[in-house]
């Protein structure tokens, strides 16, 4: 049996959309099963009492951004710097949810991270959100579903089953009970996911 891989993850984490970038071919190369796991990040930093880790002093934050800008060389990927850091991603996550109830979340998850970190843009604007549903062919109506408590609640209940099983940030990826944070540990992710192929008969 495939094993599944849970992507917790939040539109305002830029080593996240890196990470968007790798482990769809990671997946399919174990033959694994991706399942895309919207969270809200700042329901984690808000439980677990900190902050992102590029708003504890300039030093991190100057070098994240060496960092991140290091990775994307790597990878061959674009991008750049949110000038609007950090974006309210509430509405965002929750129009995840509700675009996930009907079969539109991943094109839409792949879009609004190009929108936040390669295009720039506000993704806490409506306007943006809307634009975005009809790039990749969604009724503009979900967006209305984010005001509905059962979206509301789904995205909360996402965020605290992450909490418990102890993700402390974003992306949070498990196979299991097996945490791998970080773009930087897909690596390991994907040896993971070796061994457990050698194991199915």
């Amino acid at each position: 049996m495939a094993e599944t891989v849970e992507f917790f993850y939040d539109f305002g984490s830029p080593f996240t959309y890196l990470a968007t970038t790798q482990i769809e071919a990671i997946v399919e190369r174990q033959d694994a099963v991706l399942a895309w796991r919207p969270f809200l990040l700042g329901g984690v930093f808000k439980a677990l009492n900190t902050t992102a880790p590029a708003l504890h002093s300039q030093e991190k934050a100057r070098w994240m951004l060496a960092d991140l800008e290091r990775w994307s060389t790597h990878y061959e990927i674009p991008f750049q710097m949110n000038p609007l850091f950090p974006v309210n991603t509430l509405q965002a996550m929750r129009l995840a949810v509700a675009a996930q109830e009907r079969g539109h979340q991943v094109p839409l998850a792949r879009r609004l991270f190009d929108d936040m970190w390669v295009q720039g843009k506000n993704i806490a604007d409506p306007a943006v959100l809307t634009e975005a549903l009809a790039f990749v062919g969604a009724p503009v109506s979900l967006l209305e579903r984010t005001a509905s408590g059962h979206v509301k609640d789904r995205l909360k209940a996402n965020t605290e089953e992450a909490i418990s099983r102890g993700a402390f940030g974003a992306p949070a990826i498990f196979v299991g009970d097996e945490l791998f944070f970080g773009n930087d540990r897909l690596i390991f992710l994907e040896k993971r996911l070796e061994r457990g192929s050698e194991k199915t008969p």
